[in-house]
């Protein structure tokens, strides 16, 4: 891989800033009329600096909510007028359409709920390897926020002091792709954590990591979690 920079672009993928604030907000366990904005507001920039720094491609509107938060942190900051007649909590210019958003996904999810249940994927293709899945389990989607915090585990158990080497005779994405869907002819699933060797150096962790988000968004794989053990598994489509 060259230094020419190999880009994932999200627009039309992957959720956008409104899921990456319900991914937060889930996340801290927080109601959404009572945000904890400072802390909201540091970590979703946090999100955009890591997402830049793998090349990935950050959408206009993420850069428009990240803008909203910063206004909303400032004015949280300044004095309340005492005295004065109560003025609006600023968190409310992102709570309200929070809450609408939220709506509009529930009834989406409520919508696609019977195919979802009705999918034996997941359960057909378990191999004696993998944990049993059973009638109370529940299995979801992953989205790309949760791929990140499943990556940065990965990335955390990597020495500080290694490098990212990306010259020529590294692998590349598209490289990596190949690997990947070889394994899932073979194997049709594998776990996520599965696809990231011990004995690999960073670089070749954050290639593995495009590789995956790539192949989401040619439609290739599937990604799902299995909530009771926080297994996550692809699939080939």
């Amino acid at each position: 891989m060259t230094n020419e920079s190999y880009q994932v672009k999200l627009d039309n993928v992957f959720e956008g800033p409104m899921d990456l604030l319900v991914h937060l907000i889930k996340k801290h366990e927080v109601d959404i009329y009572d945000i904890p904005i400072a802390l909201v507001t540091n970590q979703y920039l946090e999100y955009l600096e890591w997402m830049k720094s793998l090349n990935i491609d950050v959408a206009g509107d993420f850069l428009v909510m990240a803008a909203t938060l910063t206004q909303i942190k400032s004015k949280m900051l300044l004095p309340a007028h005492e005295g004065g007649e109560e003025e609006d909590d600023p968190r409310m210019e992102i709570a309200k359409p929070l809450e609408e958003y939220l709506q509009m996904k529930s009834a989406a999810e409520h919508l696609t709920e019977r195919n979802r249940l009705g999918e034996t994927t997941f359960i057909r293709k378990l191999t004696g390897d993998e944990l049993p899945v059973t009638p109370d389990d529940e299995i979801i989607q992953v989205g790309l926020f949760e791929l990140i915090d499943a990556f940065q585990r990965i990335l955390k158990k990597i020495p500080s002091d290694d490098k990212i080497d990306f010259t020529p005779d590294r692998i590349s994405v598209r490289d990596k792709i190949s690997q990947i869907v070889d394994i899932l002819e073979e194997k049709g699933t594998i776990t996520f954590e599965s696809l990231f060797s011990e004995k690999a150096d960073k670089s070749e962790i954050i290639v593995t990591f495009l590789a995956i988000l790539e192949m989401v968004k040619l439609n290739l794989i599937n990604i799902m979690q299995h909530v009771q053990s926080g297994i996550i598994r692809l699939f080939y489509i």
